[in-house]
Order: C-alpha cells, then sequence, then structure tokens
C-alpha cells in the first residue's frame, strides 16, 4: 500500500498482477474493495492499479466537500506516481464505475497525456436528472439509520432479477456493505453537484462508454448521455442493474478485455 499527499487529503492505492498499467477507480463506498473479486481476472494481463480516493474508508482529509477536480487530482497523482506519464512511459488503461465515471473522464479531459483506453462504467455527467437528486437526497436522509441506509444501497445497486436470482440470505449479507459514513454523505453530496459537460469534448483517447439497462442508481438515459458527449466514443449496454461487473461479471469482463487487447 503506497500513500500520497495531494491537497487536502492523504490517498492510498494499492497495485497486483503484472503487465500494462490499468488503473480501477471506485464510486461511492468503502472504496476500491469494490474491485477485488476482479483484480485476478485483469491481473493476468494488466499491473491493476486501485487507488482509494477522498471520501473512501482508507482515505483521510479535512473534511471539505468532495469535488471532481479534487478526486481527478487524486487519480492523476496516483497514474503520475506508478511511473505513467514519465519519459519512454507507456500511458495507462482507466476504467471509473459510478461516480468513478466522471472522475475518470475528468483525468482524460484534464491529463490526455497519461491516457491510453478510457472505460466510464454507469456513469452520470451531471447532475439534472431529477431522479437522481431524490434517490441521493433520499439516501442521505437515511443515514441516521446504517440498517436503511445499507437497504437502500442494495436496492440502488443491483436489479429486481437479480435480487430474486440470488435469494433472500444472500441478499441480506449485501446490506452491509455500504455504511454511513461522513465520507460516504460527502461523496452522495458530490453527485448531486456534479456537472463535467464541459470536459467531455476534450477527451482524445478511445472511449468505451459502459451503460446498464436496469440501473436503479444512475438511470441508463444518463449513461447514453455520456456516450454522446464524448467525440468518436462506442458504447455497450448490458441488461443489468448498477453493479455490471456483479450480475454480470463474465460480459462485462470479455467487453473490458476486448477493447483493452486493440492495439
Amino acid at each position: 500500500m503506497t500513500t500520497l499527499t495531494v491537497g487536502n487529503a492523504r490517498v492510498t492505492y494499492r497495485r497486483d498482477g503484472s503487465g500494462p498499467p490499468l488503473v480501477l477507480v471506485h464510486g461511492v463506498g468503502p472504496g476500491s474493495i469494490m474491485w477485488n473479486e476482479l483484480i485476478d481476472r485483469f491481473g493476468d494481463r494488466h499491473t491493476v492499479i486501485l487507488p482509494d480516493l477522498a471520501g473512501s474508508d482508507p482515505a483521510e482529509d479535512d473534511g471539505a466537500p468532495v469535488t471532481i477536480e479534487a478526486l481527478a487530482a487524486q487519480v492523476i497523482a496516483v497514474i503520475e506516481d506508478v511511473g505513467a506519464g514519465d519519459a519512454g512511459s507507456t500511458p495507462v488503461d482507466l476504467m471509473g464505475f459510478s461516480l468513478g465515471a466522471p472522475t475518470v473522464a475528468a483525468v482524460a479531459a484534464l491529463r490526455p497525456d497519461l491516457i491510453r483506453r478510457l472505460i466510464p462504467v454507469a456513469g452520470l455527467t451531471h447532475a439534472g436528472d431529477e431522479y437522481i437528486q431524490q434517490a441521493m437526497g433520499t439516501w442521505l436522509l437515511l443515514s441516521d439509520s446504517a440498517d436503511a441506509f445499507g437497504r437502500f444501497a442494495t436496492l440502488l445497486a443491483y436489479s429486481r432479477p437479480f435480487l430474486n436470482q440470488i435469494g433472500h440470505d444472500a441478499v441480506e449479507q449485501f446490506h452491509g456493505f455500504m455504511r454511513p459514513t461522513d465520507g460516504r454523505r460527502r461523496q452522495i453530496d458530490l453527485v448531486r453537484r456534479l456537472d463535467i459537460r464541459d470536459l467531455l469534448p476534450r477527451i482524445e483517447a478511445p472511449t468505451l462508454v459502459i451503460g446498464c439497462t436496469r440501473d436503479a442508481t444512475i438511470p441508463v438515459e444518463n449513461h447514453r448521455e455520456f456516450f454522446a458527449a464524448i467525440p468518436g466514443s462506442e458504447y455497450a449496454e448490458l441488461d443489468t442493474g448498477h453493479v455490471a461487473m456483479v450480475e454480470r461479471t463474465d460480459e462485462f469482463l470479455k467487453l473490458v478485455r476486448d477493447f483493452l487487447a486493440r492495439p
């Protein structure tokens, strides 16, 4: 585990596997542990870089509101620390999920020299969708109860068919993943303030936007808007809830690996 000081935050990152660098950026939640089940699946071809950004459990900061500029700066610092951007180095492949999607898009827009390929997953470009405003507002109102907060997070994260498929006992186990911490509240607050539309036309890296048709956190229309705003980008849609990498693991991995394998 490596720790960096970036602005008002101390952020950490870890690495696993071998090969060209692939940076995976988490969304709202405890941090990079959300990627743990996929590390081995990517690590056979890539050196997987897993940052924990402001608001995540491992990170430390001064408690100020989280901004997309700060998150992007933290990712840039991690990429530079692992060597990308140095003379003769290879730019990284960069994937971000949920709030991580606009974060990686901002990185690609601000530092195109660092990015080889870009994959935003289940993201949004701005907070103008009233559904998102109401969902995030309700989630914040539930943060006085850890159980209610976690249960609502499960409903937002997974589709009805998936929840029925895995059954009651398994669903009950999901609730504990998302706890109402100060960092979590600040991440959710950022979702309600977000707007990166001015950055998206500046993205130069080949980009694959992945959408989720049954997404109850960030409805799929937002994923399609993300795609439409990035010149020359590609779009793929999975019949899944928000957390596509859990619901449709093999399909998700094939999309990503095939895209990254291109010369």
